[in-house]
């Protein structure tokens, strides 16, 4: 499993990400409809899914490139949002913690795309996760990528240069080990409690019950 520990020689590093791949796939035919490129506050905004007032909140801690958070994503994922988050009852904030510096990268473009699209395409990058980020050219496989959600070339090296956001997103990183010692991906909060590790449906069945319980809700 992934941990803080192993990150990739730092984020200092993160400039080779934004210059890999020169610009290769420039010459792709643009997206139908263009997207314009979210500002700094609009990107940095809460990602989530399910009701605003829903009596449960899961905190999801996860990094793009890592294989367990995709296997949370694939496997366990889509039960939860079937009997908890459409029903009402829970509501799922995803949080930034990127492993990597590759993670750093496609999680800012993500987040880039604007709050109507950045959901569908984080859920995507996890779906293509062993294609993209195991490309001999990543920085162009995001770019394709990219372009399903109305964003071009200029827009990712403009998303990619944001030191404002990369800075926001490595800080709440930082915060978030301290806080809650978060080491691994995924890792998840609930009610204050850590859970660690890609768990089953069963597994989250059961806390989740406890927790809306607690609060009279179930």
């Amino acid at each position: 499993m992934p941990t803080y520990a192993n990150t990739l020689r730092g984020f200092a590093l993160f400039a080779a990400i934004v210059s890999m791949g020169g610009g290769a796939l420039l010459g792709l035919s643009p997206a139908t409809v263009r997207a314009e490129v979210a500002s700094t506050n609009v990107a940095l905004s809460e990602m989530s899914i399910g009701k605003a007032d829903a009596p449960v909140v899961l905190h999801e801690y996860s990094s793009l490139t890592c294989p367990h958070c995709a296997a949370f994503h694939a496997d366990t994922l889509p039960a939860i949002k079937k009997e908890y988050v459409d029903t009402g009852k829970v509501r799922i904030v995803f949080h930034d913690f990127p492993l990597d510096n590759l993670a750093l990268a496609a999680l800012m473009i993500v987040r880039c795309s604007g709050p109507e699209r950045n959901i569908d395409f984080f859920n995507m990058l996890y779906e293509t996760q062993a294609d993209w980020s195991r490309a001999t050219n990543p920085r162009g496989a995001l770019v394709a990528l990219a372009r399903f959600y109305g964003m071009d070339g200029a827009d990712v090296n403009t998303c990619l240069t944001n030191e404002t956001m990369m800075n926001a997103i490595v800080e709440a990183r930082t915060s978030a080990t301290d806080l809650y010692k978060i080491e691994s991906t995924p890792s998840f909060i609930l009610d204050g409690n850590l859970i660690v590790g890609a768990q089953s449906f069963d597994a989250f069945k059961e806390k989740l019950d406890q927790a809306l319980a607690a609060k009279g809700a179930r």
